[in-house]
């Protein structure tokens, strides 16, 4: 599909890995590990685990004998995933469709996703799905960006897409900072059937040690790098010009502000 989301395959994970994750996606790996653990589940599933950046951070933060299963739509991204972790440690990797999960009713404590519902084509089945699989007293904790008013890295890729194509823009910003609205939110999870929930609004700094790779990780770190090409546009000439309004945005700073709300659901 043209201007399909959810496909994170060929060079995409690894930009997304070493562009991305360490600006916009260490730290909010660590709070959302940190809530996972203060919940002292013995049984974790994360779904649209990615490349591992939360996934280690949970499996760190855990008990040796606690289980960790990282699921993801894409199993190019388990790949790179695959070689954070040591033989012997106690996580196991599935390609699986977070709407769709193939285990049992009651099967974890916690179920974990960081900035992957957006991308969820049927949110309201992936959070029946995620209270399925949860045994009782378990929690479903999952983050979501405010939009890109509220994180200037991602206004910047729309302003520079937008300077080269006023009439058909790239769609994919859409995705990843278009899922803000609180209530909607909770509205979804209470039909569910989960019982009760918190949300937490998160600011944080991203330092950005190098604006190249940084800007790599905008434009070549997810499916806008297809939507891209598939519009006649040279990504690497977008990719100059993210990096160069990075460097106008942030360069004395060196930091980006990153906000997002992080969900944590439960069920009685």
């Amino acid at each position: 599909m043209r201007d399909d989301p959810t496909r994170f395959l060929g060079s995409i994970p690894e930009h997304y890995d070493t562009g991305l994750g360490p600006v916009i996606f260490a730290g909010p790996a660590d709070v959302a590990a940190r809530l996972a653990a203060s919940h002292r589940p013995s049984r974790v599933l994360e779904t649209a685990a990615g490349t591992g950046i939360v996934t280690r951070r949970v499996r760190d933060m855990l008990p040796a004998e606690s289980v960790v299963v990282a699921t993801d739509l894409n199993a190019a991204m388990l790949e790179i995933s695959r070689g954070k972790f040591r033989a012997g440690e106690n996580v196991t990797f599935h390609a699986v469709d977070a709407t769709d999960l193939p285990f049992a009713d009651g099967e974890f404590d916690v179920v974990l996703c960081q900035f992957g519902v957006m991308f969820f084509p049927d949110k309201d089945k992936a959070y029946r799905e995620a209270r399925r699989v949860l045994a009782r007293g378990g929690h479903y904790i999952f983050s979501v960006w405010d939009t890109v008013d509220h994180n200037r890295f991602g206004r910047v890729v729309v302003d520079v897409l937008r300077s080269v194509s006023d009439v058909d823009p790239p769609p994919f910003m859409t995705v990843p900072f278009g899922y803000a609205a609180i209530d909607p939110i909770k509205a979804s999870l209470l039909a569910a059937g989960f019982d009760g929930l918190r949300v937490e609004l998160v600011r944080m700094q991203g330092v950005i040690d190098d604006f190249d790779r940084f800007a790599s990780g905008l434009v070549f770190g997810s499916p806008l790098v297809d939507q891209i090409r598939a519009r006649g546009f040279e990504p690497d000439d977008l990719r100059r010009a993210v990096a160069q309004s990075l460097r106008d945005e942030f360069g004395e700073a060196e930091s980006a502000p990153l906000q997002f709300m992080v969900f944590d659901a439960w069920r009685a």
